[in-house]
């Protein structure tokens, strides 16, 4: 089952010294596997917050044009002055985009291991996944069990891994329930079934009464709207009845961290014994994960006993190290189709990437919305 494939599409962002961004198809050469390699035709790849990072850039997308037609389709989009610093490691530099995604084996190098994933559907993660075909190491694919479908292992990696490494994260250093946000999302209802499923309880933090609706409608206990006027004492009340004192946020700007290491503390002041001028010496942690919010971070330390910090999924599987990162791989791909599936709002081709009004859509980051796109569909 050898195909004969040498040219494929390929989506790449390009941000320019000028202060624009370009985002288009390019023709690209598949080389031919090595012995340890494979081509996988791609066929499903999701659009994630850390991919529309690298896709757009500091772009603004309400400036986004589009010119050409079809495989020659390119969309510009201005970046302000003010945020091109931030850009400098990338100027000029022509990226592929995608983190993972999924599709089949059409290629095999004449290694045992590389010639058995031959036809086989196989997830990939390790960038340039929003193309027609990827060429990759045989090694470094997760083989899906038979009958899944490039759907429903697209989005087999990040997210999975993420809210699994999240409860890992807790019990590894010593807490016994979390604090979650922007919890209504596709990550976030992936992490409330580990924890309904492990015994752990989770307080959520939403930002409509829809969401709280979507979380409570599949076992949610604790949801708390940051929207609400009673947020902060809502807050509190979860809090002292979880006594969660580890939170990971997705926001990364605003109050909302501040207010939430400041409620943890309210409530491990509330079970303090003995009064102390410094504070509860309850240690409480947050994590920042995502920057959905670009706001800088604002809020006074809560007493003395916290930390603050980012956390990033592929540092701490290597933290982990290979053998606990595999059994985390493991249960992901045992619990595909229940813990960890994926709902996507839209199926697009590449050129569908291109379109202003899924772009414009996909970059809202809209939480509950995913897009997922066929790079080998038509159009």
């Amino acid at each position: 089952m050898t195909a004969d494939i040498t040219k494929g599409l390929e989506l790449r962002s390009l941000i320019k010294s000028s202060g624009e961004l370009e985002i288009s198809l390019q023709q690209v050469t598949i080389p031919a596997p090595g012995a340890d390699e494979i081509v996988v035709r791609v066929e499903a790849a999701p659009i994630n917050p850390s991919d529309l990072g690298l896709l757009l850039g500091a772009a603004d997308p309400s400036t986004a044009k589009v010119s050409g037609a079809g495989a020659s389709t390119v969309v510009t989009a201005t970046v302000a002055q003010a945020n091109m610093k931030a850009m400098a490691g990338r100027l000029d530099e022509s990226m592929p985009v995608g983190n993972e995604g999924a599709g089949t084996v059409v290629k095999a190098g004449s290694s045992p291991e590389a010639q058995a994933l031959l036809g086989k559907m196989v997830a990939v993660i390790g960038g340039a996944m929003y193309a027609q075909y990827r060429l990759i190491k045989a090694k470094e694919v997760l083989p899906l069990p038979d009958g899944t479908t490039a759907a429903e292992g697209a989005s087999c990696f990040v997210n999975p891994l993420t809210s699994l490494g999240m409860t890992e994260t807790m019990k590894r250093e010593g807490h016994k329930a979390l604090v979650h946000t922007a919890a209504a999302s596709n990550l976030g209802q992936m992490l409330n079934k580990i924890c309904q499923k492990d015994g752990i309880d989770l307080v959520n933090i939403v930002r409509s009464e829809a969401q709280e609706k979507l979380l409570r409608d599949i076992g949610a206990k604790y949801v708390v709207n940051s929207t609400a006027p009673t947020f902060v004492d809502d807050l509190v009340v979860a809090l002292e009845a979880t006594g969660a004192t580890i939170a990971f946020d997705a926001t990364g700007g605003g109050k909302l961290q501040g207010q939430i290491l400041h409620a943890m503390e309210v409530a491990a002041v509330k079970a303090m014994k003995v009064y102390s001028r410094y504070g509860s010496d309850t240690f409480k942690q947050l994590y920042i994960y995502g920057r959905l919010e670009p706001r800088p971070v604002e809020f006074m330390p809560p007493g003395f006993a916290w930390s603050m910090g980012g956390w990033l999924l592929f540092p701490f599987l290597q933290k982990i190290g290979r053998e606990d990162a595999a059994k985390l791989r493991a249960r992901v791909v045992a619990e595909l189709k229940t813990t960890f599936a994926s709902h996507y709002t839209k199926t697009i081709s590449l050129q569908g990437v291109l379109n202003l009004d899924n772009l414009r859509a996909y970059a809202k980051r809209a939480t509950g919305e995913k897009y997922l796109i066929n790079p080998n569909m038509p159009g």
